[in-house]
């Protein structure tokens, strides 16, 4: 069965002049309008479609990928206010509805805001809500140490930065052990450091022990070889310019180019270093 405000593998069932009609299960025939349709598409195809209600409640296929699906948060742009709500562009053609009683405060035109996309059980309609904690897993959860989870980031505190993980709970990377720039709504792989006897997480972002410093060691050797054996990057350069180009910290640096050079690997010099 099609799942309303989910990508779905739905078959053709017949071609029209104006779109063609798509198998949604129980739901019935789902119209997909013409402007949609791939060219060369023929019935018995299997289209990768997104549904959802238009204004009419009537149920709509698209082949557009919405940039957030039911289930999802997503960090979107308010686009316009009305008497029920505010609408966010969400990269399709019928903007998203986020009521007034979703609102966590007003939903300013222009402004981007963090949300969570639901489907409402009254309306059956795709909506969105600023009042994201109340969709997050209330279940102890139970990552363990070292873990890799997708991190969504949601906004930055006095400790640090606040990311919902894998979708269903919430932990911190703190401030101290950031070594890169990081935006609101930015995704990117984390890491568990501990799940606290309270259920709050901790987060880190840089791989540990002998597996970054194997993937570092290779980097900065593939770095060199590239560029004709020499680099002016050095155990005393900038932090800063040490992570842009191999995203790790100055300490992890020194103890990869530390174990480099006692294999015999590089040559350590008051300029860079030279491959061995």
């Amino acid at each position: 069965m099609a799942e309303i405000g989910k990508m779905n593998e739905l078959r053709v069932v017949k071609e029209l002049d104006f779109g063609i009609y798509l198998d949604g299960g129980e739901h019935g025939e789902i119209l997909m309008p013409k402007r949609y349709v791939p060219e060369g598409c023929k019935p018995e195809d299997i289209l990768n479609a997104f549904i959802y209600r238009d204004s009419e409640d009537r149920l709509i296929a698209t082949t557009e990928k919405p940039y957030a699906e039911v289930g999802d948060f997503a960090f979107l742009k308010a686009v316009s206010v009305s008497t029920v709500g505010a609408f966010l562009d969400w990269g399709l053609m019928k903007d998203l509805l986020i009521p007034y009683r979703e609102q966590s405060h007003a939903i300013e035109v222009g402004k981007k805001y963090i949300v969570h996309v639901y489907l409402d059980s009254e309306t059956q309609r795709i909506v969105a809500s600023s009042k994201i904690d109340r969709f997050l897993d209330n279940i102890p959860p139970n990552f363990k140490p070292d873990e890799e989870v997708d991190l969504f980031i949601v906004n930055r505190s006095d400790l640090g930065y606040k990311a919902i993980i894998n979708n269903t709970h919430s932990g911190i990377i703190y401030e101290n052990e950031v070594f890169q720039t990081i935006r609101q709504g930015e995704r990117f792989k984390g890491y568990i450091r501990k799940v606290r006897e309270d259920h709050k997480i901790d987060l880190y972002l840089l791989k540990k022990g002998a597996e970054q410093r194997d993937e570092l060691s290779a980097k900065i050797l593939n770095h060199l070889k590239y560029n004709d054996g020499f680099m002016s990057i050095t155990d005393k350069s900038d932090p800063q310019i040490i992570y842009k180009q191999f995203e790790v910290s100055k300490k992890v640096f020194k103890i990869a180019i530390g174990s480099l050079y006692k294999q015999r690997l590089i040559v350590i010099e008051d300029i860079g270093i030279r491959l061995a």
